[in-house]
């Protein structure tokens, strides 16, 4: 692509092009810097489930379910103070699904 600037400017189509590509360029990286972004949500969803289970003694009841959901928070933690948000979000949510599992395993052997 052949620019034709000079010290007054350039001329309009060039101009055009460049602002094109300018706004592209701001465009993606928008799109990408929200693809990265910390799990919050999973994280919390994923804490809360623990206290679900802790709630009705799921570390008595289903030990090991409960503690393979402690275990992935703790490295859903990790992954996320080393922005590794993507790794962060599937920890988060695997230890979310143990702890709802462990909560309902929890609960049938108490009935």
């Amino acid at each position: 692509m052949k620019v034709s600037c000079n010290v007054s400017g350039c001329d309009y189509a060039t101009s055009r092009r460049l602002l094109l590509k300018a706004l592209g360029l701001i465009v993606f990286v928008y799109i990408l810097s929200a693809c990265v972004s910390a799990p919050v949500q999973e994280m919390s969803d994923a804490r809360q489930a623990l206290i679900a289970a802790e709630s009705v003694n799921a570390s008595e009841d289903a030990p090991t379910l409960y503690q393979l959901a402690k275990d992935q928070i703790g490295l859903a933690e990790q992954a996320l103070h080393n922005n590794q948000y993507t790794l962060a979000k599937k920890n988060a949510e695997m230890a979310r699904q143990n702890a709802i599992q462990a909560r309902e395993l929890a609960l049938s052997r108490q009935n």
